[in-house]
């Protein structure tokens, strides 16, 4: 399972990261914080989506390892 984790940890890092620039950044420009916020919505359900594949092949390599 330790591959699993590690895509886990990769894809919480990633979203943690988009979280934290997006909020940095609708504190930086507030008369455009909401549409801020839509992009970086945005950029973190594209960060899930493209770790997807990978946690699933990692998933997969790990059950067979099992």
């Amino acid at each position: 399972m330790t591959r699993t984790r590690t895509e886990l940890f990769f894809m919480a890092s990633g979203l943690l990261v988009a979280y934290l620039l997006t909020r940095v950044c609708a504190w930086s420009y507030p008369l455009g914080a909401h549409v801020v916020w839509w992009c970086g919505a945005a950029a973190m359900v594209a960060t899930v989506l493209m770790g997807l594949g990978p946690l699933r092949r990692a998933w997969r390599a790990d059950m067979a390892d099992a």
